[in-house]
């Protein structure tokens, strides 16, 4: 069973309504630091949500928003994270949402948590001044639970 940590409970006023998946990437660009370094910044996910049977049902994007085929949408913002239990997975979350789409599947979606995360983290491959601008389109998997009021 699905162990998630404590920190990334929704609040007792929510209930699961869904759970979709996802299958995409995580961008990343290397970019200066202020310090005269050079490191890979994450620049946004770019997913297809898919449903139980792995057919696209929406897409995950910058901002970072769910949409669903129906029109309907949320933006997300982080109030958790935690560490993913496996070793170079991006990390699991919890995200506050509100609805910025037309009425559907995902307008009534008050919260939703990254889980059963794959890959997706920054580059191993050292960002220097002759990468700088350059992107990199990691491949992730993630379960994203997705959360209304009860």
């Amino acid at each position: 069973p699905l162990v998630v940590p404590d920190t990334l409970r929704p609040a007792t006023s929510e209930t699961l309504a869904t759970t979709v998946g996802a299958r995409g990437v995580q961008i990343y660009e290397c970019r200066a630091r202020k310090d005269g370094g050079y490191e890979w910044a994450f620049v946004a996910p770019d997913a297809d949500l898919l449903d139980a049977q792995g057919k696209a049902i929406g897409r995950h994007g910058a901002g970072p928003y769910w949409q669903s085929a129906d029109g309907s949408r949320v933006v997300g913002t982080v109030s958790a994270r935690a560490d993913a239990p496996a070793p170079g997975a991006i990390p699991w979350l919890l995200l506050s949402t509100k609805s910025s789409g037309s009425a559907g599947a995902f307008s009534n979606v008050t919260s939703i948590q990254r889980v059963n995360t794959v890959g997706g983290v920054a580059p191993a491959t050292p960002c220097t001044a002759q990468f700088a601008g350059t992107p990199a389109r990691v491949p992730y998997t993630a379960d994203y639970r997705l959360f209304t009021a009860r």
